[in-house]
């Protein structure tokens, strides 16, 4: 047990963090995607109504944990922590943990309570057009986990410190017990609590994922003391950061809240619908943006702390590069196979998720941009700067939100299009605010490499086409077999032709990824 800790907890590079988070974050998302199918398949169907509560009572818990907590567990945390580690402040880093853990215990601990005893009210501002039997499932659902933002800022905050220490183990790891979780609620209450067993399930891997957080410490020598040192210049840091940093998440979860209701405000479904499409879109961002950009960040703010600016700017570009090589393929794929990838996934309401989907794609580029581009702000302890931005950006969300997501205009695929339009507009805002801040950060190098990117993408975005036109969607294609293989063979060409392009056109991004496909392969086998 104490090597299983060992090896878990031990130190690793920039690329084996990025490979195990992109490996825990893929098997998160095939666990979200099943979740989604199974609700679907059992209440969707059955009673759209149901899974729009089922989905519509996580909003104000999302809204408070994200609002409150979940600034303070990134960017505003670990850059401070990361300067205590970097002159070997061992206690530091401990004291400055146990305020933040002590103090947010006492701050959430007061927000389960309010969303418990005021979960009608909050669910009469989020959906009150829900049919009244689906209102109060909604009710009962959000006040079962009322104490989910609570374990989550905790789990957070214990992950927290072991990434610094370049340890990502159990911060990855931890999630997947969440959705595992409501899968098996899902069997166990369907035919007894029916959508409301959900919430038991939510709430039990809320539960679980802390416990599992919480084994990530042993072996760092973790010393808790229950005090809350508000004098400490470091925590005054933290909590100085903070504000800004937690209304940048606060309007985002603003805008969540107003797309729920649009959505709900469109008619029972399409809280859903497009409850299920950001699920996809969701996949690719959070595999390709969060968690590369995760990986990255502790090894970009000790290169600021080791005052080695030039060797940030190195970091920075190639990581960011590389996402975009990355993602370019994935958008092809899903914008081109949207059809098949809704149907295998989700089945009968497979048409609206597809449509929605398909508006939701250029927003998948954005937001994985984003995620890279807030982070060199974050490692200057900027967390202004995204926030004015991001107030910008999500204003135009909602007025494009109430415009566009219309019946008499594009229906709830205006929500998506509003989505990608906001998501473009605050990419291109904060990289001109970081270039005027350094303009060596993307020199001409940058640039012709993403020339030759957007050169390479034609040929995908063709053999994307070819392959459609020969594998096209039929109304009786259903099943593993015949959609998984046609899905598969268009990924399969579009990558592999994007992969061969790419090296033709000497893209370094291309030769490090076929020379690590050709170690593994030549790798000799220990008999």
């Amino acid at each position: 047990m104490n090597r299983f800790f060992s090896r878990a907890n031990k130190r690793i590079s920039f690329g084996g963090a990025a490979t195990l988070l992109i490996s825990v974050a893929l098997a998160g998302q095939l666990l979200g995607f099943l979740r989604n199918r199974l609700i679907s398949a059992n209440f969707t169907i059955i009673d759209p109504g149901a899974s729009d509560a089922f989905f519509a009572a996580f909003q104000i818990p999302d809204f408070f944990f994200y609002t409150i907590a979940a600034g303070a567990l990134g960017v505003a945390f670990i850059p401070v922590l990361t300067d205590r580690l970097e002159v070997g402040d061992k206690k530091g880093v401990w004291e400055l943990s146990s305020s933040l853990f002590n103090l947010l215990l006492i701050v959430m601990s007061v927000v389960s309570v309010i969303i418990f005893v005021f979960a009608r009210p909050l669910m009469g501002i989020i959906a009150p057009n829900l049919p009244p039997e689906n209102f109060e499932q909604a009710v009962v659902i959000m006040r079962l986990i009322a104490l989910n933002p609570l374990l989550f800022t905790l789990s957070g905050i214990l992950t927290s410190v072991q990434q610094i220490f370049g340890r990502f183990f159990f911060y990855a790891v931890a999630p997947l017990t969440y959705n595992f979780s409501i899968i098996i609620s899902i069997y166990l209450f369907k035919d007894s609590l029916g959508i409301v067993g959900l919430g038991i399930g939510a709430l039990a891997g809320g539960v679980i994922q802390l416990l599992i957080a919480s084994l990530g410490l042993t072996g760092l020598g973790f010393k808790y003391t229950p005090t809350i040192k508000m004098k400490n210049k470091s925590f005054k840091k933290i909590l100085r950061q903070l504000p800004s940093r937690s209304l940048d998440q606060g309007v985002d979860q603003v805008n969540s809240v107003v797309e729920v209701n649009r959505a709900q405000a469109l008619g029972t479904g399409p809280v859903s619908y497009y409850s299920f499409a950001l699920t996809l879109m969701n996949v690719p961002v959070m595999l390709l943006g969060n968690s590369i950009a995760t990986a990255a960040f502790p090894r970009l703010t000790e290169r600021l702390s080791q005052n080695r600016p030039d060797l940030f700017r190195k970091d920075f570009v190639k990581i960011i590069r590389l996402m975009i090589w990355m993602t370019v393929p994935v958008i092809v794929v899903a914008y081109f196979a949207r059809g098949y990838l809704a149907r295998l996934i989700f089945g009968d309401v497979a048409p609206e998720v597809a449509l929605i989907f398909g508006y939701l794609t250029v927003a998948i580029f954005f937001r994985v941009i984003y995620s890279m581009i807030s982070r060199f702000f974050y490692a200057h302890k900027d967390t202004k700067t995204p926030l004015y931005v991001s107030v910008f950006a999500i204003s135009l969300n909602i007025f494009l939100a109430f415009t566009l997501a219309r019946p008499d205009v594009y229906g709830i695929s205006g929500l998506a299009m509003a989505q990608s339009i906001t998501a473009a507009f605050e990419v291109i805002i904060l990289s001109a605010i970081m270039v005027q801040r350094d303009h060596k950060i993307l020199n001409s190098e940058f640039w012709f490499g993403i020339t030759r990117i957007a050169s390479v993408t034609g040929f995908s975005i063709l053999t994307a086409f070819i392959m459609i036109s020969f594998l096209p969607l039929q109304v009786e294609d259903v099943g593993l077999v015949t959609l998984g293989g046609k899905l598969t063979a268009i990924s399969a060409a579009t990558i592999m032709v994007h992969v061969a392009i790419s090296s033709l056109f000497g893209l370094e991004e291309a030769r490090a990824t076929l020379n690590k496909v050709r170690q593994l392969i030549l790798r000799p086998i220990k008999l």
